[in-house]
């Protein structure tokens, strides 16, 4: 008898009992991303949780302390002895880091991180059962080649991508600059500089270190730098060498006056710093740093040559202090898969116990259900998560290399799927649904507005005031509108930050008195493109910005002469005052006068009462456009100098500066003369209109997360079609306290169907009192829009839907201000923008074009998730099925605990006979590119998220069972006489099976799928003629092993060959129907 065979060779096993380990798993959470942690932040962990005091080995227990936890340095003001030959030593080394691993650690680590997994794990403990004699249930490499083959990938992949980065970082660290010292420059590299070093940075070169800029080529002490490795803004910054400095006659000059420079402690704000900058001789002078004169490490020099001094090296720089890995993204369907395999792990599980149990009670019971735990494992697949890996990269490259989206990039390849099945898109305005190209529209004065139209006239006023000779003289009446007309755009020329290009200006700035035929056109740098498009304007009506250094600007008149202005002082725009202002001092006349400009919210309460203001902001807003206030206000000699004094003493102040400056600034301010109000209007994208259409109808909802007021923010909803004409409009109140946020959200429960708008502040205080309400309703609204919307309200937004809705959220962006709504969404997408490529960078996809969100999302997120749920659930099924064969042997055989299969045929199973076919399923399409994007209802199917469930789970569960049942059982039965053969016509039944599953799965089929199956067909049969010690040569060339080889295949695949095609006859899925109509 078979079983008598069976089971003496589990008795003549080594009767050892089995021990069970005591040693502990060496995976804590605590430490499940240490290797991209900070090392004072892992310390602080450590230190504070108690759960940490797991066991470890020692030599992991020392690898972690030694590279890992280190004593958190303390981050201290400091006073800096400048160009000293032997530099302080207490401050880090200047060295860029980003590796993960050294030549000690890579090994053990990417051990550790890898079995911290669950899945990994598991099987780590089912391959060292293997090597115990008494719990082996066949070859030992039989589970050791799987686990150790998906190890080497990934010690591949993790080896691969660090040293890439070991190399950025050695090219990074090698970059070599010139160092001042008092036996003149010396060269080294960029490791090697230290605090207080004095350092020659050159023009597109990168500032090494963070520092102080001392001196510049530029006589006028200016320095511009390019910042967009920092912030993302691809406008070049001025920054200001330090006016002491600046003024000596050499650069050895510097080291001779014993300077020193006082500095804040290191701190992650890029647009802020204090210090003071101090020299000994001749007389002892101390002068106020602020951000102009600083130069953060990665921005780059844009002109000239610049000696600085740098002040925070290594990870106290802006840049490493800002640097942080964003959370690693776990999409939907990973989840759902993981979930999934914690249910085979419980069939597992099961399934040993209830063979256990029914073979009887005996004192090695734990030995058999050791045994059948390893005879069950392939019911988890251990090469699941490798084939997702590679076939979520393939989607990564399909999505690159798709002509319609060009320039799309792909940043991050582990969320594919996670396209195909978004729910709700939050989008910003500016750059995003509009260019960020800035026309300017509209100026108004108070009585009489002038449009794109009649900008002619205000040519000709201008003419008028400067003495234009081709220009009739009007009335009074004309001339006092001439007068304001003048007074507003030169208000414009001036209050601004915008300086013309270097190498379009230079003749004119050498030669004042050149001709305006020899000036070629002027090109403009600033932070901001509605700057630009407020100068450009002032240009076309003959009011024309020529030049511009720290101290003095030149206008060119409309009669071709030149005014110049003495730059006494600038407060530049932040986002918390809403406002810029300059003051200036025309060289001619002598008069100081005070310009303005910012929002109409701020400058209402600094200008002087008027009565239509408000009335034009709003009907500007209301035609869509951004609006700006400009005002002046003349200064006395006495008025400049008294505030110039008080403001040059806060500034010296270390001990709260800014708040100081602020309030002595504020003292300028007020009952300021309100001279216009400008409307400029950013472009909508292209065919922004048809690809929200488009997302709306495949299920979307859009909501639009703006700092923009309410009204402009309203109308661009509308002219792009987010809020269509058909749909009302619910403007929720402001609301400042809890009952108002109650009766206001009461109100807009009977208006849940209508599109909300609704402010931040409003917002703010209904998420206090009324989240879940309010939430709830907002949600039910057809669209969203949030005004005044600061980045904080946008990433607190994502979270907010993510937690109460459950489903994938995407955000998209084109500008810093967006970064952490983008890493806090399910999908991230920056624009490449007029903003930079803070958002690009940040993004899990990046594109050039808003339009392109609809093919990303309605064709490759279909294709991504569908074949992603495809493949995953067939990898599965390849495990059940011989899973459940393995059950039935076991259990028909007096419940034996040995391998149906052994060695080559368990290995080749999974690899050489079917893993190209099913692995080719990631080409699988069950609709065409156009039908997708002509029937974008086709998503709502995909947001159900019904193509990986576990209905879909269970179903094929019964397939597994049914097949392996019918396999088993049948083979028995109709090889009853040739029951030695058994392993032969099973196994030979299970790799066919397998292959036509494929047929029956695949939908449209690709020439690369038939080649596949043809050779791993042919693959198999050429095998039968080696392995003779589980062929039999002459029997499977039998016609008696031939029929019953085809009955066998029959019994187990047409079933569902039939129910397949009497589904697609009698209830085909949507697309089909698309496809046959």
């Amino acid at each position: 008898m078979v079983h008598e065979v069976l089971d003496l060779q589990v008795l003549n096993d080594k009767q050892t009992p089995y021990r069970r380990s005591n040693q502990k798993s060496a995976s804590t959470p605590l430490l499940a991303d240490i290797s991209d942690s900070e090392p004072d932040e892992v310390l602080f962990e450590i230190k504070g949780n108690k759960n940490a005091k797991r066991k470890m080995s020692s030599f992991m227990d020392r690898l972690v302390r030694c590279e890992y936890c280190r004593k958190p340095p303390e981050l201290n003001e400091r006073k800096v002895p400048l160009g000293q030959v032997h530099a302080p030593s207490e401050f880090p080394k200047n060295v860029v880091r980003n590796t993960k691993y050294n030549a000690f650690t890579f090994v053990p680590l990417v051990i550790y991180e890898q079995f911290k997994v669950f899945i990994n794990f598991y099987f780590l403990m089912i391959a060292t059962t293997q090597l115990i004699p008494t719990l082996r249930v066949t070859y030992v490499y039989t589970s050791w080649v799987p686990l150790g083959f998906v190890l080497f990938v990934t010690m591949c992949r993790e080896g691969y991508d660090d040293m890439k980065r070991r190399f950025r970082d050695k090219e990074v660290n090698s970059a070599v600059y010139r160092k001042l010292t008092p036996s003149g420059p010396v060269k080294l590299t960029a490791d090697k500089i230290r605090v207080g070093d004095l350092i020659y940075i050159e023009k597109d070169q990168r500032v090494p270190a963070d520092v102080v800029l001392i001196r510049t080529t530029e006589k006028t002490g200016s320095c511009f730098i390019r910042t967009d490795q920092l912030d993302g803004e691809t406008d070049w910054k001025l920054r200001l060498a330090v006016g002491t400095t600046q003024k000596l006659s050499s650069d050895d000059d510097v080291l001779r006056c014993g300077p020193s420079v006082y500095a804040e402690k290191p701190q992650r704000d890029i647009h802020s710093f204090i210090g003071n900058f101090y020299s000994a001789l001749p007389t002892s002078t101390e002068e106020p740093l602020n951000i102009e004169n600083t130069m953060w490490a990665n921005t780059v020099v844009a002109n000239g040559t610049a000696l600085g001094a740098v002040i925070y090296t290594g990870r106290e720089t802006r840049s490493s202090m800002n640097t942080a890995d964003p959370h690693s993204k776990i999409g939907h369907t990973d989840i759902e898969i993981n979930n999934l395999t914690k249910l085979l792990f419980i069939l597992t599980v099961a399934l040993a116990i209830s063979l256990v149990i029914l073979k009887g009670t005996t004192n090695l019971w734990y030995r058999y259900f050791i045994r059948f735990i390893v005879l069950f494992s392939l019911i988890i697949p251990i090469n699941l998560r490798v084939n997702l890996d590679l076939s979520k990269i393939w989607y990564s490259i399909c999505i690159q290399q798709d002509k319609d989206i060009k320039g799309t990039v792909v940043r991050n390849t582990t969320i594919p799927e996670e396209l195909g099945r978004i729910s709700y898109l939050l989008s910003d305005k500016t750059g995003t649904l509009t260019q960020n190209e800035m026309v300017f529209k509209k100026l108004h004065l108070g009585t009489v507005s002038f449009t794109s139209d009649t900008f002619d006239e205000v040519r000709r006023h201008l003419g008028t005031e400067y003495g234009g000779t081709n220009v009739k003289q009007g009335s009074k009446v004309k001339k006092t509108l001439s007068y304001r007309v003048k007074e507003s755009v030169k208000a414009l020329a001036i209050c601004h930050n915008v300086t013309p290009s270097e190498d379009q200006a230079d003749e004119g700035i050498s030669n004042p008195g050149i001709s305006i035929e020899d000036t070629k056109k002027v090109q403009y740098q600033a932070s901001s493109p509605d700057e630009v498009a407020l100068v450009e304007w002032t240009e076309e009506v003959n009011l024309t910005l020529v030049y511009r250094d720290r101290t003095s600007m030149q206008l060119r008149t409309p009669t071709g002469d030149l005014e110049e202005l003495d730059i006494l002082m600038i407060f530049p725009f932040t986002s918390e005052s809403k406002r810029m202002g300059i003051i200036v001092q025309d060289r001619k006349t002598g008069d100081i006068t005070f310009y303005m400009k910012g929002a109409d919210v701020v400058m209402t309460n600094i200008v002087q009462y008027n009565d239509w203001l408000e009335e034009e902001c709003d009907n500007m807003a209301r035609e869509g456009l951004r609006t700006l206030v400009v005002a002046k206000k003349p200064l006395s000699k006495e008025q400049y100098e008294e505030f110039e004094r008080r403001y040059n003493e806060a500034k010296l102040s270390i001990n709260d500066r800014a708040t100081q400056m602020r309030n002595t600034q504020l003292t300028l301010e007020g009952d300021m003369q309100l001279l216009c109000v400008t409307g400029v209007e950013d472009k909508l994208q292209l065919d922004i209109r048809t690809t929200l259409e488009l997302l709306t109808n495949a299920g979307i909802k859009i909501w639009m997360l703006t700092g923009d007021k309410l009204e402009t923010a309203t109308n661009i909803a509308i002219s792009s079609r987010l809020v269509s004409r058909m749909t009302p409009i619910y403007q929720f109140k402001p609301v400042k306290s809890r009952t108002e946020a109650h009766n206001e959200l009461n109100n807009f429960r009977k208006h849940s169907k209508e599109a909300l708008v609704i402010l931040g502040n409003s917002l703010e205080v209904c998420l206090e009192h009324y989240e879940a309400e309010f939430v709830e309703l907002a949600m039910m609204s057809p669209a969203v829009v949030v005004c005044r919307c600061s980045p904080t309200q946008k990433a607190a937004i994502v979270h907010l839907i993510k937690k109460h809705s459950g489903a994938p959220v995407a955000a998209i962006g084109d500008g810093g201000n967006d970064v952490s709504m983008i890493q806090a969404a399910d999908v991230g997408v920056g624009i490449v923008g007029k903003e930079g490529m803070q958002a690009s960078l940040a993004s899990d996809y990046s594109i050039t074009q808003f339009k392109n969100v609809g093919k990303l999302f309605l064709w490759h997120g279909r294709n991504s998730y569908k074949r992603c749920a495809s493949l995953s659930q067939f990898i599965i099924h390849r495990g059940l099925i011989i899973s459940i064969m393995q059950a039935i042997f076991s259990a028909v055989f007096y419940f034996v605990s040995i391998s149906l299969y052994q060695g080559y045929l368990l290995i080749g199973y999974t690899t050489f006979f079917t893993m190209a076919p099913v692995f080719l399923l990631v080409l699988d399409v069950d609709v065409q590119a156009h039908t997708a994007m002509m029937y974008p209802e086709l998503y709502k199917e995909l947001q159900k998220g019904r193509v990986l469930s576990f209905k879909t789970f269970f179903i094929w569960i019964l397939i597994s069972i049914y097949q392996g049942t019918a396999i088993m059982y049948l083979a028995i039965f109709l090889f009853q006489e040739d029951f030695v053969h058994v392993i032969a016509i099973t196994y030979t039944v299970l790799v066919v099976t397998e292959l036509l599953m494929v047929v029956v799965t695949v939908r449209t089929w690709h020439w690369l799928m038939a080649i596949a199956q043809i050779f791993s067909l042919g693959a198999y049969f050429l095998t039968l003629v080696f392995l003779k010690q589980y062929f039999d040569p002459v029997f499977i060339t039998s016609v008696n092993f031939l029929w019953k080889f085809v009955a066998l295949t029959a019994a187990s695949c047409l079933p569902l060959f039939i129910m397949k095609y009497l589904r697609k006859k009698f209830a085909p899925p949507i697309y089909a129907r698309l496809q046959q109509g």
